[in-house]
Parts: structure tokens; C-alpha cells; sequence
């Protein structure tokens, strides 16, 4: 039987950072089921993408549609053996849901594979997990981390950090490692 993950995005959740890792964990037979606050199987959520083009922060312009497979407020995070934070804006405003917080606290207790990219990592910093993590994000949410009670590290942004049942990456540019990493805290080998 496929493991199962839950894939955690909102509005302007950043277009790569659902749209790759879903495609790729598809791609090893993982079961992806994606969720939203105040969403349904079937609806979809506004994407973003970010990217640098000079300025002293990324440029934000509009993505695509990216489809919800799975009801935010029947899903049960213990039927599922992962959890996938997306990056973007979508983080910044789902972490108000105390029940994406709940779900989130659910795979650090059961101590559950969790990546998390980017700005996702807000999500983790308001579920108060972190604390005596070490780990990564983008380099505006370093602050966060490090107000939660956990070590950021400012590494490249197409590296990724894993301590323990948590592994993160700065941005987009680290999905072969981030999502290598996850494979391996989830027990899946490839090559």
C-alpha cells in the first residue's frame, strides 16, 4: 500500500513549491492528498510565483490553478504517514487555523516525516514545534525560527537541512533535496 501525505497549501501558496513536490511524490507512488482552510475536494487555490529579478525581495506574479483532492475539515492527519508544508504567501494567514496548526502538531507528536519549504516554515513557527530544532527557511522567516526556539541556518537555497523527522529547505531551487531527504525519512529509497 502507498504511503500517504498530506500536502498542505492555501491562496497564493508558491506555484513551484505545490506544484513540483506534488508531481514528484506522485511520480515515486506516494498518495498525495492536498488540502486548504475553508476548501473541498475539487475546489482549487490561486498560486504565486516568486522569483528574483533584482530587487531587494522576490517578485511576485500570478500562477495557476492547483487542485484541492481532499476536504480540509474532514481530513484525519492519523491515516496519513507525512506531512508537506508549501511555501509562499499561503503560509502567512493558514497558520491562523487552529486546525492546520492541530494537523501540524499531529505529525511533530507522532514524530512523522515533515517537510517544509520556504515560507511554510511559518506554519511550524506558529504549531510552536521547533523548539531546539535546527533548520532552515527563507531568509525573512530566519527571525521566526529563531523566536520559536530554533536554530535557523542560512544555507543555499538549493540545499536542504534534516533534524530528526523534520527536513527543510529555503526555496524552490532545493526540491531534489528536500524531497530526496523526505523519500528517505519516509523509509523510500530510490536509485
Amino acid at each position: 500500500m502507498a504511503k500517504r501525505i498530506l500536502l498542505l497549501v492555501g491562496d497564493y501558496v508558491e506555484d513551484y513549491e505545490a506544484m513540483v513536490p506534488y508531481q514528484a511524490m506522485l511520480s515515486v507512488g506516494l498518495s498525495v492528498d492536498t488540502i486548504a482552510p475553508e476548501r473541498k475536494k475539487g475546489d482549487t487555490v490561486p498560486t504565486a510565483v516568486h522569483d528574483f529579478v533584482g530587487d531587494q525581495t522576490y517578485k511576485e506574479t500570478q500562477g495557476h490553478r492547483f487542485a484541492i483532492t481532499a476536504d480540509f475539515d474532514s481530513v484525519d492527519p492519523a491515516t496519513y504517514d507525512g506531512l508537506y508544508v508549501a511555501g509562499g504567501r499561503a503560509p502567512e494567514y493558514i497558520r491562523l487555523n487552529q486546525r492546520v496548526l492541530d494537523i501540524t502538531r499531529h505529525f511533530f507528536n507522532e514524530n512523522k516525516p515533515v517537510a517544509a519549504i520556504c515560507h511554510g516554515i511559518q506554519v511550524l513557527t506558529a504549531a510552536k514545534v521547533l523548539a531546539g530544532r535546527t533548520l532552515t527557511a527563507y531568509v525573512a522567516v530566519g527571525p521566526d525560527i529563531e523566536l520559536a526556539g530554533g536554530t535557523w541556518k542560512n544555507i543555499a537555497a538549493n540545499e536542504a537541512i534534516v533534524d530528526g523527522n523534520l527536513v527543510t529547505s529555503p526555496a524552490w531551487p532545493g526540491h531534489p533535496a528536500i524531497l530526496s531527504e523526505f523519500y528517505k525519512l519516509l523509509g523510500i529509497h530510490i536509485g
